[in-house]
């Protein structure tokens, strides 16, 4: 920048017009103004705020936030449609009909929720988990593994105490999607071990990024453990679902788990793949986000 002080029109000493050349400069100089812009912009869209509430949340567009009281990471889902249910006609009965929902936008974590988070909580908290701390150790060693063995309960003891809810099961489906219309798998068509943890391949859990995200920037919402929805589970739940933010059945004996686990096969993998079971059940491949 200093090159440029005191310059002014005329003709060089070396010959050449001072007056053109600084035309041609500037207008190089305004180019790259305009990108380095574009860069800072584009920096700052990817920067993840800060939130430590719901009411923080008001107003905030931001495509990441990070929630500071277990300091998850969280993705902007946006709102919209989508067709719910198997397109391929390859599950069972309660996969269908294939039906239009549209959900206003929301958070999701980018992440299953970890053995640490989960510690954070219970030494934080007068909450009384029954589980066994080295039965989760078996299958998920580390702190950065998704946390297993926990009930429905315990997951929204979990989310009651860090200020959040887990997800409705259309949410739940829209975001593993994510932003493709109408394919078997949350990437597409197809499906093997380079993409998610399934068919005993790992022969455990394995660490919450371990696998590429989805489109919306979610890990392992195919494989690594069955994550609990907020839902009630109903079989024929998609014949009556409401075409607008759906909660799931008003009552029922069992709640909705999506997403297959590190010992399925690939049909349960599919995005449109419904489980359920009682909501005190508590397995080595059930966890939450």
């Amino acid at each position: 920048m200093g090159v440029l002080v005191g310059l002014s029109g005329g003709l060089h000493p070396n010959g050449y017009n001072c007056r053109n050349d600084w035309g041609s400069l500037m207008q190089k100089l305004s180019w790259m103004l305009l990108l380095l812009l574009a860069s800072l912009v584009h920096a700052e869209d990817e920067k993840a705020m800060v939130v430590g509430s719901a009411e923080e949340l008001k107003g905030i567009t931001a495509q990441k936030i990070i929630w500071k009281k277990d300091g998850s990471e969280m993705v902007l889902i946006p709102g919209g449609a989508f067709e719910m249910g198997d397109h391929f006609n390859e599950g069972d009965s309660n996969e269908l009909p294939v039906h239009t929902v549209a959900l206003d936008a929301f958070y999701m974590d980018k992440t299953e929720v970890t053995v640490g988070q989960f510690k954070t909580f219970l030494d934080d908290s007068d909450y009384n988990w029954t589980g066994s701390r080295a039965s989760v150790d078996k299958y998920s060693p580390t702190d950065d593994h998704p946390m297993i063995y926990v009930t429905w309960d315990d997951a929204v003891a979990y989310a009651e105490w860090v200020g959040k809810r887990l997800p409705t099961e259309a949410e739940w489906e829209y975001a593993a999607r994510g932003g493709l219309q109408g394919q078997r798998y949350p990437w597409g068509g197809e499906v093997d071990n380079t993409k998610a943890n399934y068919g005993n391949n790992a022969g455990t859990t394995t660490v919450t990024d371990s696998y590429p995200a989805n489109g919306y920037g979610l890990y392992d919402v195919a494989g690594n453990v069955w994550e609990w929805c907020a839902d009630w589970y109903g079989s024929d739940y998609y014949s009556n679902s409401p075409a607008k933010n759906p909660l799931g059945p008003d009552t029922g004996s069992k709640r909705v788990l999506r997403g297959g686990n590190w010992y399925s096969n690939t049909g349960s993998l599919r995005v449109a793949y419904r489980n359920g079971n009682y909501p005190n059940n508590r397995y080595y491949y059930y966890g939450f986000r």
